[in-house]
């Protein structure tokens, strides 16, 4: 692929990693590959082209390297330092009335509650939970090797992203230090870092995407396409440098201003990987043909990922949401438009794991 002055998608494709998702994981962490830039801090867009890359190799380790590098993130917002050598994730999920509950007080808390959409249940350290709590929604550090934690090992049922372990994780009252809640009430969605981690989502979704695009080019390569194949080529292509420029852009309009949440840029960023991630699941297939697909390798499993993985975006629901923050400026301009309404289990913000908020 031409590469733009700036692309987050490298002009090649990286080499298909060998080794357990697990193993790789730990492997990035001890060799500092997780140690990525600070969203805000300059270098945005060398942060998404990693979580790009990632995806573009394998969507399950990028699901839960991001997952990793936005819970790091998440600790500096709160003045916070990870441990070393540990792996983090974010379960924020709260799906369908469940999700975590924080009670107690001061000197005494307990979690409780099911959690679903838990990636990485088995092979993480510590994931950052959010939880209600009696003055909000509050963000809890948790240690995974609680006895008080249990881990419902058939609650995923998919092929899709099956490598990422992700399962619905119950919380037995299980004890919480005062210094393991993480900002005030309500912190972790006030954050600008909550919309910016949304759209570095999205660029995994455009590597994922990417992905499945090498592998049918390549195929195409082999076997010569015909004119109808080329055409489907070229609109691939077209569509991944969109919404890679795009994504470009938004990581520049949040170094350029690192005080605002750029949370309707990202909105617009992850709607138009959304949509670049439907075509591809939609084209590539109808290329690709029945053999391609049914042979073994890695064709069939990345489309059967980048569908599930993407539906973190909550289709017309969050784009309902933009649509009410273009409506209520009345500006079609480049730049990035009003905050918009706060966010509600209705509107969505971002999705992480299937939950109405990122």
């Amino acid at each position: 692929m031409e590469p733009l002055p700036f692309t987050l998608l490298d002009t090649s494709a990286p080499p298909v990693p060998g080794g357990t998702v697990p193993d790789r994981l730990r492997g990035l962490l001890r060799d500092g590959g997780l140690d990525l830039p600070r969203p805000g801090h300059g270098a945005t867009a060398a942060r998404w082209a990693t979580l790009a890359r990632w995806g573009r190799s394998d969507l399950p380790l990028a699901r839960l390297a991001e997952g990793h590098a936005d819970a790091v993130a998440i600790l500096d917002d709160a003045g916070g330092t990870p441990e070393p050598g540990t792996l983090y994730g974010v379960w924020a999920a709260r799906s369908g009335g469940t999700g975590g509950e924080l009670t107690g007080g001061t000197g005494a808390w307990k979690l409780r509650g099911t959690v679903r959409f838990c990636s990485g249940a088995h092979d993480l350290d510590r994931a950052l939970v959010v939880a209600s709590g009696p003055s909000g929604m509050r963000l809890v550090d948790v240690r995974l090797d609680d006895p008080g934690i249990r881990r419902i090992d058939d609650s995923w049922n998919t092929a899709g992203m099956r490598a990422s372990d992700t399962l619905d994780v119950e919380f037995h009252g299980v004890a919480v230090a005062d210094d393991a809640l993480l900002g005030d009430p309500g912190f972790y969605t006030d954050r600008p870092g909550f919309w910016w981690g949304g759209a570095g989502v999205a660029a995994v979704w455009l590597g994922g995407a990417a992905g499945i695009v090498d592998d049918l080019f390549a195929l195409l390569r082999d076997r010569g396409p015909d004119p109808y194949q080329l055409a489907h080529a070229g609109a691939l292509y077209a569509a991944l440098q969109a919404t890679d420029a795009l994504l470009v852009r938004t990581a520049e309009q949040i170094d350029a201003d690192p005080k605002s949440d750029h949370r309707t840029a990202a909105w617009t960023a992850r709607a138009a990987a959304e949509q670049t991630c439907r075509t591809v699941l939609d084209v590539a297939p109808r290329v690709a043909g029945v053999a391609a697909l049914s042979r073994g390798g890695t064709p069939a499993q990345r489309l059967a990922d980048l569908g599930v993985y993407v539906r973190q975006h909550h289709g017309e629901r969050d784009l309902a949401a933009l649509g009410a923050a273009v409506l209520a400026t009345g500006d079609l301009a480049m730049g990035d438009l009003a905050t918009g309404a706060p966010v509600t289990e209705t509107q969505g913000a971002g999705g992480r794991d299937g939950s109405a908020t990122r």
